[in-house]
């Protein structure tokens, strides 16, 4: 990278020299010297002889050697054959004009064009062909506009240029004033319309011409395919004097992508001429439609397969789940692309095989930012964060191009471990690349500081956005609810109506459970019973289960078993589960029993239900039923879910289990717990031992409870962090009563921000109390 730089660096500051002298007395800063002879070029880089002086009559010569010293990239040697012409003719001015602008170099070739003593109509041509192809359409119009006299290839430029940069008025405008039009210029125009999604006006350009060539034609055919309107297509292919592969292909394609296979196998069978677009376009269709059987065997029957034949048939297997069956046709292909790799990673990575994805991964002979993004994306998916975070910086130190796939990847990452400081880190490096602003990598920094505690930076990225979609404001609004801000929530979702952007199904469910979160019973059964009409939402069982969890929380539990029984449709586990959890709260044993019956049948291997009923069972003092619960687990084979805590500090992940033994600092942090009791104590604190799930006297379990593992987390946390900056601390369960309880009392005593994030909500202890107000 430094050697790049160093390169750029050399070749700027010759360029600089070369611009502060006139053109005819610049020097080369090259040590070789060239012949004006295709025998004297072939040898100009072994001889240090100055050139002979040759005659006027060999000014082509000359013009060769400047246009073959730009095409291989050698700018001094070009202007030092350019300096040394005895005469220059304007092919002389307009090979180096071409050259600079076919390496990027617009303002070396400006300053030749301005400094022409008598320009011609390819000079002006050149120039504005120059500046379209680097997006600069007000020096080109200017130009353009300055010119003594146009041709058809002046206009036909100009047409391109607008037409290709989406400003397909202006492109019309042009063609309107065009004095004479080619078939160039109606082809233009035309595609201009197609890829822009404009077919009305594409078809009435069309009609108003006879003699359309055959590209034309296939053109608008396009258009209509891409717009799903086959009809039109079909007419306008019957309609065709005449049809290539290509028109065939299109059609083929066409009805295949609209699941129409009879009739793309019909035409398949009629068409004159099959190549492998044809055969490729029939294994696409039945790929699409998730016919592999039929694809493998035409792609068997093909006489020719080439590249994208081979990646459609692997993809089809990798979209089954059959990646044996990939692997095999991969292994046997012969035409292997950088695409043919990331299609197998990124399938093994989503099959949670990620040991093969990064087998694979290592043996790719190069790779583009798409494979660095599936490899990222795919150990992140599996769990595997801090492998995903370690990728990301191999894949800096390698060079690899950040794009936004890559960004958004590596946020999520950070986004499920917290990591809050490479998040910030990211933030910085899309903000240098100009990738903030955009909905694609926006809504995944909002997301990012939403999950890693930060709201208040959330709602600043959210504000960033220039162009906000519906998934922006619902993941601002979600954001809110997890937090606990139901209010600031509400207030957005009311803003979100105010700009015109319609809610959907998942913007209600947002707003629903940051009413539940924050006890705002009435607001959220307005909004429930509302949906329907007034934003044509049918309530699905996410919609119902958070009216039921909201109802449950308030004690309401008449009325939410009410919402049950009332359903459309038979309430499904997340929805008992809500019950369930407002019977634990408000210790309801008998309607809890019930609601857990149910589960078990519905998730016979859920083992956060288990516990939760186990809870229930303990808090009523029934050991006896807790040990059966156990027993019941142990014979169904169910597993409780280990808990574990983590935060971040320094950029590297501390994680904690249950009286963790296995931290370097275990001694410190242990310390420092007994230390804090002796304060919690004093400030009023007492341990909540009714859910400890063993019928064991009260100092075993306070023992049980001392050091769970975000006590662990959050002892470090105020160990390690500097005072004045939060501690942001991330739990994989339930944040349990005793310890939500304790954190208060610390967060007081310590006078420190404590944000705790469980696999529910999350919660900002400060001052000795909670943002949730002891309601969760």
């Amino acid at each position: 990278m430094r050697g790049r730089n160093r390169l750029r660096q050399l070749h700027s500051s010759c360029t600089l020299q070369h611009r502060t002298q006139p053109i005819n007395n610049r020097q080369s800063s090259t040590n070789t010297n060239q012949y004006p002879s295709k025998k004297t070029l072939t040898h100009n880089h072994r001889t240090k002889n100055k050139p002979e002086p040759v005659g006027d009559g060999d000014i082509k010569q000359w013009n060769i050697a400047i246009t073959t010293h730009m095409r291989n990239g050698h700018y001094d040697s070009a202007l030092h054959v350019f300096n040394s012409m005895p005469r220059r003719s304007s092919v002389s001015y307009n090979a180096m004009i071409s050259g600079y602008l076919r390496n990027g170099d617009f303002d070396l070739a400006r300053e030749v064009f301005d400094k022409m003593p008598e320009r011609d109509l390819v000079s002006w041509n050149v120039m504005i062909s120059g500046y379209l192809r680097n997006k600069n359409l007000s020096e080109a119009r200017e130009l353009f506009e300055n010119m003594p006299k146009r041709d058809v290839v002046s206009w036909n430029s100009m047409l391109s240029g607008y037409a290709q940069n989406g400003y397909v008025d202006e492109a019309r405008r042009i063609f309107d004033r065009m004095p004479e039009k080619n078939g160039i210029s109606w082809n233009g125009l035309l595609s201009a319309y197609v890829q822009n999604g404009r077919i009305v006006e594409a078809c009435k350009l069309f009609e108003s011409k006879m003699d359309w060539e055959m590209v034309s034609w296939n053109c608008l055919m396009g258009g209509f395919v891409k717009k799903n309107k086959l009809v039109e297509a079909r007419r306008l292919f019957d309609r065709m004097p005449m049809r290539d592969e290509v028109s065939w292909n299109i059609m083929i394609t066409g009805y295949a992508q609209n699941k129409d296979l009879a009739e793309a196998q019909r035409l398949f069978e009629r068409a004159p001429v099959r190549d492998v677009f044809t055969w490729t376009a029939m294994v696409s269709g039945y790929i699409q439609n998730g016919m592999v059987d039929e694809a493998r065997r035409t792609f068997d029957a093909m006489p020719e397969k080439n590249t994208v034949s081979w990646n459609a048939m692997i993809a089809g297997y990798v979209q089954s789940k059959k990646m044996d069956t990939a692997r095999e046709l991969f292994e046997a292909m012969t035409c292997r692309n950088v695409s043919s790799w990331n299609t197998m990673i990124t399938g093994y990575a989503q099959s949670g095989e990620i040991t093969h994805a990064r087998n694979l991964f290592d043996r790719m002979p190069w790779r583009d930012s798409i494979s660095w993004a599936a490899m990222i994306a795919g150990y992140g998916q599996s769990g595997f964060s801090e492998e995903a975070l370690h990728l990301f910086v191999e894949m800096k130190r390698d060079g690899g191009r950040l794009n936004r796939s890559t960004f958004t990847c590596v946020l999520s990452v950070c986004s499920n471990i917290a990591a809050l400081e490479l998040g910030n880190q990211l933030h910085g490096q899309l903000v240098k690349v100009g990738f903030e602003a955009g909905c694609f990598v926006g809504n995944s920094l909002l997301a990012m500081y939403c999950k890693c505690g930060s709201v208040e930076e959330a709602y600043h990225a959210f504000e960033e956005i220039s162009d906000k979609d519906v998934v922006s404001w619902n993941t601002m609004i979600a954001g809110y609810s997890r937090h606990g801000f139901g209010k600031e929530a509400l207030m957005l979702f009311d803003s979100m109506r105010t700009f015109g952007v319609r809610p959907d199904d998942v913007t209600l469910v947002g707003v629903l459970s940051a009413c539940s979160h924050t006890g705002l019973v009435d607001r959220g059964t307005e909004l429930f019973n509302s949906m329907k009409r007034d934003y044509g939402i049918l309530a699905n069982s996410k919609h119902y289960t958070c009216i039921v969890d909201l109802l449950g929380r308030a004690g309401r539990l008449d009325e939410a078993q009410n919402v049950m029984r009332n359903m459309p449709f038979k309430p499904d586990a997340a929805t008992w589960g809500a019950l369930l959890g407002a019977c634990r709260i408000h210790g309801n044993t008998e309607l809890g029993e019930k609601a857990a019956e149910v589960i078990f049948e519905l998730e016979p291997d859920n083992a956060g239900m288990y516990v939760l009923l186990s809870n229930l069972y303990a808090a009523s003092g029934r050991w006896h039923d807790v040990s059966t619960m156990r027993l019941k687990m142990r014979d169904k084979g169910v597993k409780k879910v280990t808990g574990f805590s983590w935060l971040e500090v320094q950029n590297k992940i501390h994680t904690f289990s249950v009286g963790d033994t296995h931290h370097p600092e275990r001694g410190r942090i242990y310390a420092y717990l007994e230390e804090m009791e002796l304060k919690m104590k004093k400030d009023g604190y007492v341990h909540t031992t009714k859910l400890v799930l063993h019928d064991v006297g009260e100092e075993e379990k306070e023992h049980m409870l001392r050091y769970h593992s975000e006590k662990l987390a959050v002892a470090y946390g105020i160990l390690s962090i500097p005072a004045g900056r939060p501690i942001r601390v991330i739990k994989n369960l339930r944040v349990c009563e005793d310890c939500h309880n304790a954190i208060k009392h610390i967060s007081k005593i310590e006078n420190r921000l404590i944000i705790l994030r469980d696999n529910n909500r999350f919660h900002h202890f400060s001052g000795g109390s909670c943002s949730c107000g002891d309601y969760w």
